[in-house]
């Protein structure tokens, strides 16, 4: 149906949009709570898309990622980051490596690096959501740098998580997503390595009394 294709596809170029937008508020938050709560909505924005693209295209194995999203991204993960932050006592994230506005400024360097790494693939691509593979790039991008501009594990592990989100959001926009059977792998290889991590984050705060990864540096010294 021309209606649902052209008015799908300007459905599917806002959800980009809004992931773009979240994963550069994600860059300017401090408190680990509202990351998490980005990272939810994040989840939703993917969900909804993924359904928006099985609308359009007619690729009904694009209903189980999506149904898969939900569980994972909304439901399962946002509650597992809650568990941790409540039992590590963890709500702040104070310090920085690098100060707000020039994270920013590097963001923004990295978005149109991004755009133009894409540009040649989108040419090449035949999806319809081909216009959003920047977006999906640039979202990665600033995802690996929040996780990098942070001092404390858990917003590591969120800033990790939200790059995910990206990789999932490019390989829908660049070849409507990747056989189910290889996404719920990658699905469940997350959420052992995010129980991984939680095990380890209270390792950290046993030995330290910190999350701070930079004390890890003491390790060197035994």
């Amino acid at each position: 149906m021309p209606f649902l294709a052209h008015y799908g596809t300007q459905l599917i170029n806002l959800c980009a949009a809004v992931l773009l937008l979240l994963a550069f508020t994600m860059l300017t938050q401090r408190r680990i709570l509202s990351l998490i709560h980005l990272y939810t909505a994040q989840g939703l924005v993917l969900f909804a898309s993924t359904v928006l693209v099985a609308l359009v295209t007619g690729q009904a194995e694009l209903y189980k990622s999506a149904a898969l999203t939900l569980a994972l991204k909304v439901l399962a993960l946002p509650w597992l980051l809650h568990f941790l932050i409540r039992r590590l006592n963890v709500k702040w994230d104070v310090e920085t490596l690098i100060n707000i506005p020039t994270t920013m400024l590097i963001g923004i360097v990295l978005v149109i690096l991004a755009f133009n790494l894409a540009a040649p693939i989108s040419r090449l691509a035949g999806t319809v959501t081909r216009a959003t593979l920047g977006i999906a790039m640039a979202s990665i991008l600033l995802s690996f740098l929040m996780m990098i501009t942070r001092s404390k594990a858990v917003p590591q592990v969120i800033g990790f998580l939200s790059m995910e989100n990206g990789l999932f959001f490019a390989a829908t926009a660049a070849v409507y997503g990747m056989p189910f059977v290889f996404e719920f792998g990658i699905a469940f290889d997350v959420l052992v390595a995010v129980l991984i991590m939680g095990v380890f984050f209270f390792q950290i705060r046993e030995r330290f009394d910190s999350l701070d990864t930079r004390h890890l540096e003491r390790l060197k010294e035994h």
